[in-house]
C-alpha cells in the first residue's frame, strides 16, 4: 500500500509517523504506563521494531521506563517541547496580560484554548483564588462539544462538519447528540459567547468567547465559576468583562516583522 500523502503530495514519512503515533499514544495514557505488547498491538508494529522504538527514545528523554524496563511512559522531553512551544506563541504570549486583568477583575478562573481536530488544547490557565484545581489544566485537552471553549469554536463552523455522534458525556448534562449540539451552537451564534452550564464539570458554569483574529477561530477564551457564586448580577459582569477581553485580545499586537505567522 502507498504512503499517504498531503495536500501538496508529500508523502508521510513511516517511521516519522510510527514515532509521533507512540508519543501521543503514551501521552494519551497519563497515568497509565503501557507494556510492551501493548504499545505493538496498539499501533500494529512488530514488537521487536517497537523495542528498538523504544529504547531510543528512552535515550532521548521522550520516553522512560520503570526499574523493571517493562513499563513506559511519556518522558520529560515531552514537557519541554511542550513548553517551548506555549512560550514562543505569539497569541498566548499576547493573551497572557490581558488574561490576568480579567481574571484580578472578576476573581474567576480563566481559559485561553485552540481547536485540535475535535478536542480543545488549553494554552493558559488563570485560576480563582476562590477555586482552586489540583491539577492544571495547561497541556491538556477535553473534547470541543463538552466545555464553553469548544463550543465557542465549534460554533464559528457550520453545523454540518459536527461529527454524527454520539458524544461522550462527561456530566448528566452533556449534550450527547448532534441535534442537542447543533441547537446550543445557534443560540451561541446569536447571543455571540457559548455558555455550558454544568456540561463539561458539575457545580461549573463557562461562558467561552471566540476570537475572530483567524478564519474560523481557533483560539478561545471563558471564564469557569461555580454554580454557587453565580448570580444574574455576576453573569452580566463576566459577559461584559469577556467582551472587552476579547477585543483587547483581537486588537493586541503580535511579534516583530519578519517573524513567522504559523498555522
Amino acid at each position: 500500500m502507498p504512503e499517504p500523502m498531503d495536500e501538496r503530495g508529500v508523502r508521510e514519512v513511516k517511521s516519522a509517523a510510527r514515532t509521533v503515533g507512540l508519543l501521543e499514544l503514551l501521552a494519551a495514557r497519563g497515568d497509565r504506563p503501557a507494556r510492551l505488547q501493548e504499545l505493538a498491538d496498539e499501533l500494529g508494529v512488530p514488537r521487536s521494531s517497537m523495542y528498538a522504538l523504544l529504547q531510543t527514545l528512552i535515550r532521548r528523554g521522550w520516553v522512560r521506563t520503570d526499574v523493571t524496563g517493562s513499563l513506559y511512559g511519556i518522558g520529560i522531553h515531552a514537557l519541554l517541547t511542550g513548553t517551548s512551544y506555549l512560550d514562543t506563541d505569539p497569541r498566548v504570549r499576547a493573551a497572557r496580560p490581558h488574561l490576568d486583568e480579567a481574571s484580578q477583575a472578576l476573581g474567576e478562573t480563566l481559559h485561553l484554548g485552540r481547536l485540535d481536530g475535535w478536542d480543545v488544547a488549553y494554552l493558559a490557565t488563570r485560576e480563582s483564588h476562590e477555586y482552586l484545581r489540583t491539577i492544571s489544566r495547561v497541556g491538556r485537552r477535553l473534547p470541543a462539544h463538552v466545555g464553553a471553549l469548544g463550543k465557542a469554536l465549534l460554533a464559528e463552523r457550520p453545523d454540518d462538519v459536527l461529527p454524527a455522534g454520539p458524544y461522550v458525556a462527561a456530566t448528566p448534562h452533556t449534550h450527547t447528540d448532534r441535534a442537542s449540539l447543533a441547537a446550543d451552537l445557534a443560540a451561541t451564534r446569536a447571543r455571540g459567547y457559548s455558555v455550558d452550564r454544568e456540561e463539561g464539570v458539575l457545580g461549573i458554569v463557562g461562558f467561552g468567547f471566540a476570537l475572530r483574529y483567524d478564519a474560523p477561530a481557533q483560539d478561545a477564551i471563558s471564564c469557569s465559576v461555580p454554580v454557587v457564586r453565580l448570580t444574574a448580577a455576576h453573569e452580566e459582569r463576566i459577559v461584559a468583562v469577556m467582551r472587552e477581553t476579547r477585543a483587547k485580545i483581537e486588537a493586541a499586537p503580535l511579534t516583530a516583522a519578519g517573524s513567522p505567522h504559523w498555522r
